[in-house]
């Protein structure tokens, strides 16, 4: 693996170079800033790692929970905050106090959300057949965040299900609108997290939008996942998410592969185990130790696969409440122990199901009306 497929130039996201072309996708519950910065400690600094989804209207109304899960670390730069909304006008809004509280330094836009709660009012992956309504919601986050030099990104899916994409009109109405690059989840909404992504859907799009960056998310689990997509489909970036759960260190291998140098090899179960330490205490310096400990426990059947763990010690590993419980169980594994069969997909994956949407919502995509109601639970 010698032979580097990006540069340190190769992709800007507005004043910001990305090096390597490297992308933590947000995730719901994972991705706040201790796992960032785990991620980042061991990839590149100058890669984006993006927040969890948060929503435009919690941002608006103050929700404390929310406001408290816009939080970076001191050396956290740049700072990408995810933001979801089906309006307008609170999606300017939110933006306006992102950027004039200095909250992030870049926005990027969740139109991939394939949750039913998000789906069945007009969000996430239901939104881009709306295409007036997306190219509304496009325009207010970047004309709010243009003044302050804070680039807006914009994800989006293949579209609702096989016989409704809208990948492609998204990519071409983001580029329109100003947005400063596009990253698609190779699936449909219908998928969710099931069966393969379809790369070629990401070669498609970067045959459609010329003038920006498109980058490509789905199915990349490891370093040569990365260089394969970006081979077979000429994206300018990749976006890793279910691929890092348990396994902060691929951001060190996509480093590698991507400068052309040597991938590192896996850890064994006892550099794990310090990595699992290391990520218990920056959550409880996050959280709170009670909180935080508890926190880790959903990253514990992630961190521990592949390797031979007995079924006790893993059942403690997964109830584990104080960093102390913790530092005794990890004592209990052994450190020469190496991994049988961590490789492949990981996290979520489920069973392909029909998208709960709003009633009447397929009857015309250049219906610009503003859904019903703006969801104010942030995270995903």
């Amino acid at each position: 693996m010698s032979t580097a497929l990006q540069t340190s130039t190769d992709l800007r996201i507005g004043p910001y170079a990305v090096d390597p072309a490297v992308v933590l996708a947000p995730m719901a519950g994972i991705t706040n800033v201790a796992f960032r910065q785990l991620c980042r400690e061991f990839g590149s600094p100058t890669s984006l790692y993006v927040c969890e989804m948060i929503t435009a209207r919690a941002i608006v109304e103050r929700d404390s929970k929310t406001m408290e899960m816009i939080t970076f670390g001191a050396a956290e730069h740049p700072r990408s905050l995810q933001l979801y909304g089906v309006d307008p006008v609170s999606m300017s809004e939110a933006a306006k106090i992102i950027v004039g509280e200095d909250r992030a330094d870049h926005i990027d836009m969740n139109f991939g959300c394939p949750v039913p709660k998000v789906t069945r009012k007009g969000g996430g992956a239901a939104l881009p057949y709306k295409r007036r309504l997306f190219r509304d919601i496009v325009r207010a986050a970047v004309r709010a965040a243009e003044p302050a030099g804070v680039p807006v990104t914009v994800k989006f899916r293949i579209g609702i299900d096989d016989d409704h994409h809208t990948f492609l009109d998204a990519g071409r109405i983001a580029e329109d609108e100003g947005a400063q690059a596009v990253a698609l989840h190779a699936r449909t909404a219908a998928q969710r997290y099931s069966g393969q992504a379809d790369w070629t859907a990401i070669a498609r799009l970067k045959e459609a939008v010329t003038s920006i960056p498109v980058l490509g998310n789905g199915d990349i689990f490891s370093a040569r996942d990365a260089l394969d997509m970006v081979a077979r489909t000429g994206c300018d970036g990749v976006v890793v998410g279910r691929g890092c759960l348990g396994r902060p260190w691929l951001f060190g291998e996509l480093q590698a592969a991507m400068n052309g140098e040597p991938v590192p090899a896996a850890p064994g179960l006892g550099k794990v185990a310090e990595i699992i330490a290391r990520h218990g205490r920056l959550l409880a310096a996050h959280l709170g130790e009670d909180k935080g400990i508890r926190d880790l426990r959903k990253h514990m059947a992630w961190y521990l696969k592949g390797f031979p763990v007995g079924a006790d010690l893993r059942r403690s590993l997964a109830m584990v409440s104080t960093t102390a419980e913790l530092d005794d169980l990890l004592g209990r594994l052994d450190p020469d122990a190496e991994t049988l069969d961590a490789e492949g997909p990981r996290g979520r994956q489920g069973s392909p199901a029909k998208v709960v949407l709003p009633e009447g919502w397929l009857d015309d995509p250049e219906d610009g009306m503003v859904p019903a109601a703006e969801d104010m639970h942030s995270g995903g």
